[in-house]
């Protein structure tokens, strides 16, 4: 495929730093560099989902035991479990 291009400034001195900084001979290596990059790039992008996939498929989502309302009442559990663990001393009074 024959391609022409003008090229602003900006976009000139993309190619001519890729050129320089990867070692290329001519504007046609750099472009076909570029476009294996940028496709590479795209095709390993995650997809929407695919970090919630990872996750349930790791066993983690689901694995915690605890009461069934524990959203709801977090609060109340996080009390009762500071209550047990330290008990108010016998003189102190709330």
């Amino acid at each position: 495929m024959r391609i022409t291009a003008r090229l602003d400034a900006e976009s000139e001195n993309y190619l001519e730093a890729i050129q320089k900084k990867k070692g290329l001979e001519t504007v046609t290596d750099v472009l076909k560099y570029s476009l294996r990059e940028t496709a590479n790039q795209l095709q390993n992008q995650a997809k929407p989902g695919d970090q919630m996939k990872a996750l349930l498929a790791s066993g983690f989502v689901g694995s915690f035991d605890g009461e069934e309302d524990l959203s709801v009442n977090y609060k109340q559990y996080i009390a009762e479990y500071l209550d047990e663990k330290y008990p108010q001393h016998p003189e102190v009074t709330k």
